[in-house]
């Protein structure tokens, strides 16, 4: 096959070692979405009314529902029987294994404490958090792409990457031997679109955005889009050559229905509210 064919990837997942600390691009673009999306999210708050503050609350929530609910998703979702027997490897997060739709979760799990805790509208909450979450999710995405995981199939489109680094053996055939789908930069791009759709709607609409508005479009559209980028991949793990459908769709289906309800929801009564949950009376809209 020609070279003009395809693009080869030989990035080194490692950016430097200072001797037993070593940098990865993964662990950097994963806390570059923290501290990048704490910035926006300031941005946002303080323009409704909130304080710094609860920023930096909402963020360590953030950190931790992301962490826990990630690694769970992973070891439970995709491999419980070996982490089940070897608990203590649930712990070795240094080790690879986390999962979008269990960070999801997690992360609902933990604003729901967060906004109980604060007094705040739980949708109103999410309505903010999904732009910079969706941010973050662009540039994990890319960490991924750095160390050449979650690869797609062999294909012979000409933006087919030639992942030299992925010695991973799928169907007895080893990855790096045929150009693939960049499943990564796929799912990147299309995250970090619907967060320029998502913090454009709050800059135009901010407080009169109605209740569930962003979080509705958020989860339909992100699971959507995953649904159907998994024709795309190879999978994860040997058991879902079994099904008709692998994991990541498996659990993107209830995530999807459950924003396409959301959205109808707010198309019956699109009302928007304050922090506090109060409805925002049509005199009391904020230009």
């Amino acid at each position: 096959m020609s070279i003009l064919n395809y693009i080869t990837w030989n990035v080194d997942p490692e950016i430097f070692s200072i001797g037993p600390l070593s940098i990865r691009w993964y662990g950097l673009l994963f806390a570059l979405g923290f501290v990048i999306g704490q910035r926006i999210l300031t941005k946002i708050y303080v323009a409704e009314g909130r304080t710094e503050g609860d920023v930096d609350v909402i963020t360590l929530y953030m950190i931790i529902g992301t962490v826990i609910g990630a690694r769970l998703g992973h070891t439970l979702f995709y491999d419980p029987a070996y982490y089940l027997s070897n608990p203590i490897k649930i712990l070795m997060i240094w080790e690879g294994g986390l999962a979008s739709h269990g960070a999801t979760i997690g992360i609902l799990l933990a604003l729901w404490f967060f906004s109980r805790k604060q007094k705040l509208d739980y949708m109103w909450v999410l309505d903010r958090i999904v732009i910079v979450v969706a941010l973050g999710g662009a540039l994990i995405r890319l960490g991924n792409l750095m160390n050449s995981e979650i690869i797609g199939r062999p294909t012979d489109v000409p933006w087919a990457f030639l992942f030299e680094r992925n010695n991973e053996v799928i169907n007895g055939v080893r990855a790096s031997a045929d150009p693939r789908h960049p499943t990564q930069l796929y799912e990147s791009l299309s995250v970090f679109l619907l967060f320029v759709l998502l913090y454009w709607l709050w800059s135009k609409y901010k407080a009169r955005l109605p209740k569930g508005l962003l979080f509705g479009i958020f989860v339909t559209a992100l699971f959507s889009f995953r649904f159907l980028v998994e024709f795309l991949k190879e999978n994860q793990v040997d058991f879902e050559d079994t099904l008709a459908l692998n994991m990541g769709q498996l659990l993107s289906i209830p995530l999807i229905l459950a924003g396409i309800i959301i959205l109808i929801r707010v198309w019956q009564k699109p009302t928007p509210v304050l922090p506090d949950g109060r409805k925002l009376e049509p005199q009391t809209v904020t230009k």
